[in-house]
């Protein structure tokens, strides 16, 4: 019987005679290797990603996105921050422009909430709403009570459309019972996009600082022309002659608003001489829409007839 002779791994020639040769080193092959202890001083860099954000080192989270909406177990004070306050405002927004949308023309009246029923005020509001019921327009109120309910239930019982914008306050205010469609708000800025947005015109009467609130804001708007074609109405003259006076002694005459800036209302003590000035105001604004969009379907035509014959004088020329 022949003897073995397979080398053993321990002896040369036990490698596969059909191998390669080895690689010859290269430079970075004779790079000295790094001690132990720099190795550990350089952890491997961590990166978390959330949407856009990248985090890395100490900003990384220990849990994900998911893990906190399941766990009921974490901290609420995330309901009190800015993030979520952003939501909450985009959902007012929201709810308002999807309960008012298709509301149509409307006016929005502001007056005291401490009107008693038995008052000359209260008696007013009611007749302006029935006005601009019967007029075709909604009636937008703060939904509280005073002036605006004596509004609301004008409306309501004219058989126009009423409509109450709630505020949230730190004494119990609630919606009156006039309201027919009804939106409560957290906050104020919310809310007066509302009045603005969804009112052809604004008519003002007697009451606090909520109400001079509510009528300097729309004479902001009105005189940057943030709104155009918004007719402000004052109604009451006794109560309002007083503070006329003092813009134009005061205010006027130090320069602070310019003359004009006075014609930016006009004060009644006629509930159908309101209505007269908001309607009247709103079909000439409408007239000075369509009249911009006629100039601009004019002028759209006529660009593109410019355009068609430089395009026909192109092709007509040699190479063209």
């Amino acid at each position: 019987m022949a003897a073995d002779t397979t080398p053993t791994p321990d002896e040369p020639g036990a490698d596969d005679a059909g191998a390669a040769a080895p690689r010859p080193a290269r430079a970075a092959d004779r790079r000295p290797a790094r001690p132990a202890e720099e190795l550990f001083d350089e952890p491997p860099l961590v990166e978390q990603h959330k949407g856009p954000v990248t985090l890395r080192r100490r900003a990384v989270e220990t849990s994900t996105t998911d893990q906190r909406l399941l766990d009921d177990r974490g901290p609420t004070d995330w309901l009190h921050s800015d993030t979520w306050r952003v939501l909450r405002i985009q959902a007012e927004f929201v709810e308002g422009f999807g309960a008012l949308a298709e509301l149509g023309r409307a006016v929005s009246v502001f007056g005291s909430a401490r009107a008693p029923r038995d008052s000359a005020s209260y008696a007013l509001g009611v007749e302006v709403g029935r006005r601009f019921a019967e007029a075709g327009y909604a009636v937008i109120t703060g939904g509280g009570p005073g002036v605006m309910e004596a509004a609301n239930r004008g409306a309501c019982e004219a058989g126009g459309v009423s409509v109450g914008l709630g505020i949230e306050l730190p004494f119990e205010q609630g919606m009156n019972e006039w309201v027919d469609v009804g939106v409560n708000f957290r906050y104020f800025f919310a809310r007066k996009t509302m009045f603005v947005k969804y009112a052809q015109g604004f008519v003002v009467l007697p009451g606090g600082f909520g109400t001079l609130d509510e009528l300097f804001e729309a004479l902001v708007l009105v005189q940057t022309r943030k709104v155009t074609s918004f007719p402000v109405v004052l109604l009451g003259s006794a109560y309002w002659v007083g503070l006329v006076d003092w813009l134009r002694s005061t205010m006027l005459s130090e320069g602070n608003i310019a003359e004009r800036d006075l014609d930016l209302f006009q004060i009644t003590d006629d509930p159908a001489e309101a209505v007269r000035i908001v309607v009247g105001s709103d079909d000439e604004g409408e007239s000075d829409r369509e009249q911009v969009e006629r100039e601009a379907a004019a002028q759209g035509a006529a660009d593109r007839i410019r355009a068609d014959r430089s395009g026909t004088a192109n092709d007509a020329r040699p190479g063209g």
